[in-house]
């Protein structure tokens, strides 16, 4: 991201101190309002701690590492970052002998469960009499079950986690956050539900989540999946995996080990950093070439160029990327180029990536796993229903869009990777397509990408892709035909 937004530039580090805090904020809160929770000071500095070291596990470049890059090189692996995270806050207690200044505070080895299970949920490895298929954990009794609601809530996906991304993200991308974390707090209540303790918030309230749903929507679209931020996501993951066989890290015990296998070495894991771009990018080693070239494309701002995305008129059955790469490659023949004196392309000219905007929970509504009270009755929770609150909210709750990369940047490659994506996206049925990433290469009627046409003035909408085209000389201000089906007509006469 920071290519794209050089000034949204903090790291993991200041977060998670912003976790800690908001954790013991919400946790304090309640300890306050309901002493019957009988929240011990020892929970709250578990939940603490699990705010601190609940992003342990993030390799570099983050999510990129593994949910790209590993899924790629270790296909078989479920690996996640909490897991690492589990991993990582075991290695420092162990490396640094922590574990007698903690029972010193009064932690035990269940209060170092409960911390580990905050940050990853239920541990298989555990074993406690209390772990039944009803309750999976064995940091606390289900009387305490909210403590697991604080830091990552897998209920709902309301935790502070989010909260303090939302806010520090916001403020250096500029973009408004409305939700009131204060607020939240200040109705926050733990009530009973179906013989578990759940946190809650009063009925008026289910407007600020939904804003805060919402503002998660806004910073996917705006920045986590922004279509350059993503490409260049792409470009690391490739030049990391052509790396793998040939860059080591010093492991325990001085073994090396590569990069994929540093997810199973702490020593290795904690010497693995952002710094492995740099590493790369200044090595000398001629196994490293290839990746080396990709980071220098990166460097140069040779970026692959996004020739158009859509919205599958379905969702994408879970094709996987390369699998819709081969029917896009299919879907023309030499012969249809032949007319237009373009290039033929392989699945290795191109790059398919699906994206999914959501609240945070598929295509599901997290708001319907809320609970919430009324102010007469503040000891029962119930739901509240989307119609019960506006009908201007979102329908649908997830959508995938599918955008196609070409790496040549040749003016002939461009436009053969265009007609390719286009005629795919005929075949499949799939909603109009949107030129060249929403307009900031635009695709005229002669095909020429790159080259404005002066005539014309783009209204773009608050994601900075085009409504259509209007023509000022003769049209009087109407919207026309937007450039894309312009170019289709170009392409595909009759």
């Amino acid at each position: 991201g920071y290519y794209v937004f050089p000034g949204a530039s903090h790291n993991r580090f200041e977060h998670s101190i912003g976790v800690c805090h908001l954790a013991g904020e919400l946790v304090e809160t309640l300890q306050r309002k309901q002493p019957e929770l009988s929240i011990s000071p020892q929970d709250v500095l578990c939940v603490k701690i699990a705010g601190l070291c609940h992003d342990l596990g993030h390799g570099p470049f983050s999510h990129l590492f593994d949910s790209q890059f590993i899924k790629r090189v270790r296909p078989d692996t479920r690996w996640k970052h909490e897991d690492g995270s589990v991993r990582m806050f075991e290695h420092l207690l162990e490396s640094n002998d922590l574990k007698p200044e903690l029972l010193n505070w009064g932690l035990d080895e269940t209060d170092l469960t409960l911390i580990k299970e905050q940050i990853a949920g239920p541990l298989e490895s555990q074993l406690c009499s209390q772990k039944t298929s009803d309750w999976p954990y064995c940091g606390r009794t289900n009387a305490k079950s909210f403590l697991y609601e604080i830091v990552a809530n897998k209920r709902n996906g309301v935790d502070v986690d989010k909260w303090d991304y939302f806010a520090r993200d916001c403020h250096c991308l500029g973009i408004p956050n409305n939700f009131d974390t204060m607020r939240y707090m200040k109705f926050a209540r733990v009530i009973d539900v179906n013989n578990r303790k759940q946190i809650c918030t009063r009925d008026k309230e289910v407007g600020n989540l939904y804003e805060m749903f919402h503002t998660r929507s806004t910073l996917h679209r705006r920045a986590y999946q922004h279509k350059t931020s993503k490409i260049i996501e792409i470009m690391i993951t490739e030049a990391l995996e052509k790396a793998n066989e040939h860059f080591f890290l010093l492991g325990s015990n001085g073994k090396e080990v590569r990069l994929s296998e540093s997810i199973d070495d702490m020593v290795a894991y904690t010497r693995l950093t952002d710094q492995v771009f740099q590493q790369i990018l200044l090595s000398t080693d001629p196994n490293l070439k290839e990746s080396r070239e990709i980071l220098e494309k990166i460097e140069r701002r040779q970026l692959y160029k996004c020739v158009g995305q859509t919205q599958p008129s379905t969702p994408s059955k879970k094709l996987s990327k390369d699998s819709i790469a081969k029917l896009v490659i299919s879907s023309l023949s030499p012969e249809d180029l032949k007319a237009d004196e373009l290039p033929e392309l392989t699945v290795e000219d191109i790059v398919v990536d699906v994206v999914s905007f959501d609240y945070g929970m598929g295509d599901q509504n997290p708001i319907d796993h809320v609970r919430f009270y009324t102010k007469d009755k503040p000891n029962v929770a119930v739901k509240v229903r989307k119609d019960q609150v506006s009908q201007m909210l979102p329908q649908k709750f997830k959508e995938e869009n599918v955008r196609v990369y070409c790496k040549s940047l040749d003016k002939k490659s461009l436009k053969s990777a265009w007609k390719y994506f286009i005629t795919w996206c005929r075949q499949q049925d799939c909603i109009t397509p949107k030129c060249a990433g929403g307009g900031e290469a635009d695709q005229s009627s002669d095909l020429s990408f790159g080259e404005e046409r002066e005539e014309e003035t783009h209204f773009t909408t608050p994601y900075g892709t085009p409504y259509g085209s209007t023509h000022k000389a003769d049209n009087g201000g109407r919207h026309k035909e937007p450039i894309c089906g312009e170019v289709v007509k170009k392409l595909f006469p009759n």
